[in-house]
């Protein structure tokens, strides 16, 4: 394999004649975005077969028999829903009995296309936070944008209209949720003060009825260098708790619960724990290293562990540790969640899902597995927190995802909601390989591909590896009618960084170890070639965000290796990247370019600094958002202006103007979005481009 950092890329350059760019409304650096957007859109929206994969995206991504995802709360299924007719979308719901028809008859709760059209802004909703026990009254979030930064509105379901003179908030990064019906928990980020320095909220209040909100009361701060702060009520029975967080940094935090007396009691848990859950008066959680219990116990990585929380309220001595769930290679905890009798476990085992149902009794814990289809992606879909309905959703690269529901805790199963098939699957197969990285590691991939292929084909590499987030199988009709219908491959590795096999596969590439996720992506790609499912030439990758990040380092450290690269909203100047909001909130993924050792080894790597001129690169497509306030459009800006300046004419830029990180909102951009990509892998791959 050729080496993982081609010689002359120890020495990034020092000089970024491309600072301008990072003035995200600015308008010399808006200017140059539009003119790079008109080459582009002329090049990929001008191809003879854009049309008819933006129709076919457009129309597979708003089809009205696209499966409706609900949560059931008290007797009703709500569900946000978007089509061609509903652009922003409408937040609705059904009774439980209506939702497990064909025609669901839902009421519209908000119709966001109307709002706002009445007010002039395009409002994406960003969730509710509902008032127990008739969760009638809601706290409505929604970006004028797309973007993280929502504004907060009191909103009365029975109503169907938003309560004069209630609850409301600008725009921000702020956290509301209920304390009581006339008080809201409010993790705050309004002001300077209020913010860390990542952006998120430092403090948390309690906001009173008919009160302003600058006058809440303050009830808990953390330090300005942490992540962020939060607050919420959990329900546990005929217990209240108030708890209160403090997120250091992605995978450490504090817990507090707030006693009647004001005090603010540390939940006496390691800093990495993880899976934390209430569940009849136990506090269930796991953690990501090794932990030794008060009592003895040896607390390991991918296990599930249990207190008595109520007994540690009354005495505050955290006691007996039971084990809910012993590790086990390859299996990893997903998450938790649970209905008002009964703990649900999803769980990894080698890339594939489970479900392991829970109970409680005198004796403990005892599980069994959930009785769902197995050898795809499982998952819990929703589980009433204060009923016995549970849903399950179950779907693999071939297979149209499908809702499995439960009114009995998981008991009783009956398929409730399946996608149609949006291509022919029969002459396709997924498979499942392994490549050994650069020290050894056996890295694994999927494989989708037609049963009968002869000979290398087109190949789209698809990754991200980091954040302890797994790629999981998934079905998705674009990619099969856009992609896998004309004859080509798909491939999704699960490099490390991810969460595939838990704590210890992300903290293989955390920090100075992140060379080995982008090994292990080159592993992956040379082994297709041995494989001979395609070659080189015919190899193109994708990811966003971090992806964006691994196909960017991977498209400078091993140009050789692929045809194409596509890099979505992506980091890549790594020395800068805390610089622009909320990059600080990472360090504890990458490291801190502000530490000497640190900046050393994000050095080693960041793509933007060691782009060279006369490098023999392959097609390139970078695409942003201007509205993308979690991963700043600066990124990939600045990498394309050094790529093209480096004589890279190869190298297409596009960013779209509102949606935000995750392209919410109207689906006609993301479906344009998707469009392009795929002309592009098309036109490189066939050596168009």
């Amino acid at each position: 394999m050729t080496q993982t950092i081609t010689k002359g890329q120890t020495e990034p350059a020092a000089e970024d004649s491309f600072l301008w760019l990072e003035d995200r409304n600015g308008k010399g650096a808006l200017d140059w975005v539009h003119a790079q957007n008109e080459l582009t859109v002329a090049e990929l929206q001008g191809d003879p077969g854009y049309q008819a994969s933006f129709e076919t995206a457009l129309d597979l991504m708003t089809a009205e028999d696209n499966i409706p995802i609900g949560t059931a709360i008290n007797g009703h299924v709500y569900n946000f829903w978007q089509d061609k007719n509903n652009v922003l979308g409408l937040w609705r719901r059904t009774a439980v009995a209506s939702y497990k028809t064909d025609k669901p008859e839902w009421e519209t709760i908000v119709d966001f296309d109307v709002l706002s059209a009445k007010e002039g802004i395009k409002w994406v909703f960003s969730g509710a936070s509902r008032l127990y026990p008739d969760f009638n009254r809601c706290l409505v979030s929604m970006s004028p944008d797309g973007g993280d930064a929502s504004e907060m509105r009191e909103f009365d379901i029975a109503a169907k209209s938003f309560v004069e003179g209630g609850f409301r908030a600008a725009a921000s990064k702020s956290g509301f949720s209920w304390l009581d019906e006339d008080t809201v928990i409010v993790s705050a980020a309004f002001e300077e003060d209020d913010k860390t320095q990542s952006g998120y909220p430092r403090v948390v209040k309690l906001w009173k009825r008919g009160t302003r909100l600058e006058d809440a009361t303050l009830i808990f701060e953390t330090e300005k260098q942490d992540l962020a702060a939060g607050g919420g009520v959990e329900i546990d029975g005929d217990r209240r708790h108030l708890f209160l967080a403090r997120t250091i940094d992605f995978f450490s935090s504090h817990s507090f619960l707030r006693l009647a007396s004001g005090e603010n009691r540390r939940i006496p848990l390691p800093d990495d724990v993880t899976d934390t859950a209430i569940f009849q008066g136990q506090l269930v959680f796991g953690v990501r290293s090794p932990w030794t219990a008060p009592d003895g116990t040896h607390c390991l990585p991918d296990g599930l562990y249990s207190v008595d929380f109520e007994r540690w309220i009354d005495t505050n001595t955290l006691g007996r540790v039971e084990t809910v769930l012993a590790p086990a290679h390859r299996v990893s905890i997903a998450g938790l969640a649970r209905t008002e009798r009964r703990l649900f476990i999803n769980l990894m085992d080698n890339v594939r899902g489970k479900v392991v149902a829970c109970d409680r009794t005198g004796e403990g814990w005892s599980l069994k597995p959930v009785g769902l289809p197995e050898n795809g992606n499982v998952g819990t879909s929703h589980a009433e927190h204060f009923g016995a309905s549970v849903s399950f959703s179950f779907t693999d690269f071939l297979t149209p995802s499908s809702i499995i529901w439960s009114d009995d805790d998981g008991e009783t199963l009956r398929s409730v909601k399946a996608q149609p098939a949006r291509f022919d699957a029969s002459p396709f197969i997924s498979e499942q390989f392994e490549a050994r990285s650069s020290d050894g590691t056996m890295i694994p991939y999927f494989v989708v591909r037609r049963r009968d292929q002869g000979g290398p084909v087109p190949t789209l590499l698809y990754g991200y590896g980091g954040f302890e987030v797994p790629l999981l199988p998934g079905y998705a009709g674009v990619r099969g009618r856009l992609w896998l219908e004309k004859g080509n491959v798909y491939v999704q590795a699960n490099i490390r960084g991810g969460g595939e096999f838990g704590p210890a596969w992300h903290q293989a590439a955390l920090k100075g170890n992140r060379q080995k996720a982008f090994d292990d992506f080159a592993a992956v790609a040379a082994d297709l070639v041995r494989r001979g499912i395609t070659t080189a030439a015919q190899l193109g990758i994708q990811g966003g965000s971090n992806g964006g990040l691994l196909t960017g380092t991977s498209l400078i450290q091993h140009p050789e290796l692929f045809g194409a690269v596509i890099i979505d909203v992506p980091l890549l100047d790594m020395l800068r990247y805390t610089e622009l909001p909320p990059g600080a909130s990472w360090i504890a993924e990458y490291g801190d370019p502000a530490k000497p050792e640190e900046a050393a080894w994000l050095a080693a790597y960041s793509p933007y600094q060691h782009v060279k001129a006369g490098a023999a690169y392959p097609p390139v497509l970078l695409m942003t958002s201007t509205a993308d306030d979690r991963v700043h459009p600066g990124h990939a800006r600045k990498m394309a202006a050094r790529l093209q300046e480096a004589g890279h004419g190869r190298t297409l830029f596009f960013e779209e103007t509102e949606g935000g990180h995750g392209g919410r909102g109207d689906r006609r951009p993301q479906a344009a979005q998707t469009a392009m990509r795929y002309v592009f892998l098309q036109r490189a791959l066939a050596g168009t481009a």
